[in-house]
């Protein structure tokens, strides 16, 4: 099974199924959120549900409003384009600085994870996937063995983490994602910067299409 970067929380599971609503137009824009209904339908306590909304107005898929219930936002996606235009530039560079200054035991651990992760694909088991997905972009963050850098990525990727995980729905997502990720681990292993940037970039643009083409269908 994939290295997981840790167990699914309860939070993780909240924030994952109303991503889904709210991408799927299941909850329509505009559409208040009651904690105490969040709460009774999750099975969970106030603190998950007020991180899971915290999560998500941070995404851009609701908004946060004082004494009142958060609203359900209306799909901006110039802010989401922009969003992952930074999370590609700070991806590419991470996966560039990965062919330099990555040590010999995090690149072991970085290909024993992609092949691993591969399990999760035969299964088509997302949810595995997911976790693993997470992880994997984790390694290359470490690679980088840069501090600064590492703590810009992972802040601007909880931003995004809730749209990531959700185009990994799409139909044969997880085999094309699985293919992306060997051409990065590809090009980080053989030390080619050019073209580790170029194949994460790529990655992540494909990453906003599926995930805009989902957004469409509904």
């Amino acid at each position: 099974m994939p290295q997981k970067q840790g167990k699914t929380t309860r939070t993780d599971s909240i924030v994952f199924r109303l991503t889904q609503d709210i991408v799927s137009k299941r909850i329509a824009p505009g559409t208040p959120l009651d904690e105490t209904r969040l709460g009774q339908q999750f099975g969970a306590s106030r603190t998950p549900i007020r991180e899971a909304l915290r999560q998500l107005a941070a995404s851009g898929l609701i908004e946060l409003r004082p004494h009142r219930s958060p609203l359900v936002a209306a799909a901006d996606i110039v802010r989401l384009r922009e969003m992952f235009d930074v999370m590609a530039e700070l991806e590419a560079l991470c996966a560039q600085r990965c062919c330099t200054d990555m040590s010999a035991a995090q690149r072991h651990a970085l290909e024993a994870h992609h092949r691993d992760m591969a399990t999760s694909v035969r299964e088509g088991n997302v949810a595995d996937y997911r976790q693993g997905n997470m992880a994997f972009h984790a390694l290359i963050y470490d690679g980088t063995n840069n501090a600064y850098l590492k703590q810009l990525a992972l802040m601007t990727r909880e931003r995004l983490a809730p749209h990531r995980g959700v185009q990994l729905e799409a139909p044969a997502r997880l085999a094309r994602s699985y293919a992306e990720h060997e051409e990065i681990v590809t090009a980080i292993l053989r030390g080619d910067q050019t073209g580790a940037a170029s194949a994460m970039r790529q990655h992540l643009a494909i990453t906003q299409e599926t995930l805009e083409q989902i957004a469409a269908q509904r």
